[in-house]
């Protein structure tokens, strides 16, 4: 009994905790404001005994295959357990709750776990990243959820977020969430605080509410929930929003580390129904309850010591301005894509990309693309006509699998790579054969997609190429 109470409270854990660091601010009454679904059945009251929570959890009173989310929330399709599994977690905006206005996500995280290799990856994404948000054009990253809620899109803010993550990195996102900040407080304040290494000399943090500023120096030290939330969401130092997604995952990697420990299984027995109502009334996920108790058990077997977290830095975007003059980060697209190739080449089992790990190194750039055996449209964007066929054929000597060559819809200049399915050594190979700039290179990820790349033909492919030599 002890193991299922364990699994049920680290299954709403694990998405509370995750969800709520990536939050900008704890809203200390958000659950009355906002539309949050809680867990299906009756709520225990804090008196319950363990015994109650099992009872509740096995006799059916819980169903496992319902989703813990509102009815018009995304569908996510059922995790076999064994498949890669990825989480696209989101805290919103205070500031716009503050106004009463339609939130915008103010950070993103992804994370990521392949059940094979028992491994883990965590990708932190800026809130100011410029992207093509799917029938909205280029906007920065933050506005999909807000897009979604305001047009009633299918799925609302949810749907969209995610569509615009996966079309941005190219990788296949099975599940979102989010949670009420204010149960990750409760919910650390009942663990008896949160063990966390200060890496900063000096930091100042500042929980919701007037004077309670708290200065953190470095070094290992426990801290209660809004300190820790606190101090996650700080802001105001060099690093900006870098340096607040570095320490937003090492409270994350902190917290899993704390609650999966052997000596914390007493306390979170002891505190089953009370932790239990305040964890799980304040998740909305498309997850259901068995998978949530799966993925429990599954991040209890991960070494959290070998999680790969990676932040998008500065250097792998440059500093721009939209049309409307706000300053964004405008993505280089193959520093992006080897960054999201880190997180997720963890070997194992079929990834939503096709990371092909470093054996082989000493192989020459076509024999890796070869490898991969994307799926190649090839269109003709010239004048030149036969090009796309004669590219066509020239593509086959070098090995690659040409399924398609016809006409593109315009005349383009310059040779444009579209990734439907993320095949990272076609795209290098192709890339520097054709010198595509990396600002003519996009990401449009769709799994059903009949090609996994398009390659649009440019004039200046009709003028130099290997071809012609």
């Amino acid at each position: 009994m002890d193991r299922l109470t364990l699994g049920l409270l680290i299954a709403f854990g694990i998405v509370a905790i995750i969800t709520a660091i990536v939050a900008f601010s704890v809203v200390r009454n958000l659950v009355s404001s906002w539309k949050m679904t809680d867990l299906p059945g009756a709520p225990q009251e804090s008196s319950a005994s363990t015994e109650d929570l099992l009872e509740m959890a096995s006799s059916g009173d819980l169903p496992l295959d319902q989703p813990l989310q509102p009815a018009d929330g995304p569908e996510a399709e059922p995790w076999d357990g064994t498949s890669r599994v990825t989480i696209l977690v989101m805290g919103l905006d205070y500031r716009d709750w503050e106004a009463g206005e339609t939130p915008r996500t103010d950070t993103m995280m992804l994370l990521t776990i392949d059940p094979l290799t028992k491994k883990a990856g965590l990708l932190s994404i800026p809130r100011d990243m410029w992207v093509t948000i799917p029938g909205f054009d280029h906007a920065k990253i933050n506005t999909a959820y807000y897009l979604g809620e305001v047009y009633n899109l299918p799925g609302g803010g949810p749907a969209l977020a995610v569509q615009t993550v996966e079309e941005f990195l190219g990788v296949q996102i099975d599940y979102y969430a989010q949670v009420d900040f204010a149960a990750f407080v409760k919910f650390i304040d009942e663990i008896g605080g949160l063990d966390l290494n200060v890496i900063e000399e000096r930091i100042t943090v500042d929980p919701l509410g007037p004077g309670n500023t708290v200065i953190l120096y470095q070094g290992m030290q426990n801290i209660d929930g809004a300190t820790a939330l606190a101090y996650a969401r700080a802001r105001y130092t060099d690093g900006g929003d870098f340096d607040r997604a570095d320490r937003q995952q090492r409270v994350v990697l902190a917290a899993l580390e704390q609650i999966t420990t052997f000596n914390m299984l007493p306390t979170l027995v002891a505190k089953a129904p009370k932790l239990y109502n305040e964890v799980s009334s304040g998740i909305r996920t498309n997850m259901n309850l068995t998978e949530a108790i799966q993925l429990a058990r599954l991040a209890i077997s991960i070494d959290r010591k070998a999680i790969k977290h990676r932040i998008i830095t500065p250097d792998v975007v440059t500093e721009g301005s939209s049309p409307d003059g706000l300053s964004i980060l405008i993505p280089i697209p193959d520093e992006i894509r080897m960054i999201r190739d880190d997180v997720f080449s963890t070997g194992g089992s079929a990834s939503p990309i096709s990371v092909i790990e470093n054996t082989k190194e000493e192989s020459n750039p076509a024999q890796l693309a070869q490898s991969e055996q994307a799926r190649i449209s090839v269109q003709n964007g010239t004048q030149d006509p036969g090009l796309a066929q004669t590219t066509g054929n020239f593509f086959r000597s070098q090995g690659l699998n040409i399924i398609e060559e016809t006409n593109a819809d315009q005349i383009y200049n310059t040779t444009t790579i579209i990734i439907y399915n993320g095949k990272p050594y076609t795209i290098k190979y192709l890339s520097e054969l054709m010198d595509v700039p990396v600002s003519h290179i996009y990401n449009r990820y769709d799994p059903n997609a009949y090609a996994d790349v398009v390659v649009i033909l440019g004039t200046k492919w009709a003028e130099s190429n290997p071809m012609a030599q």
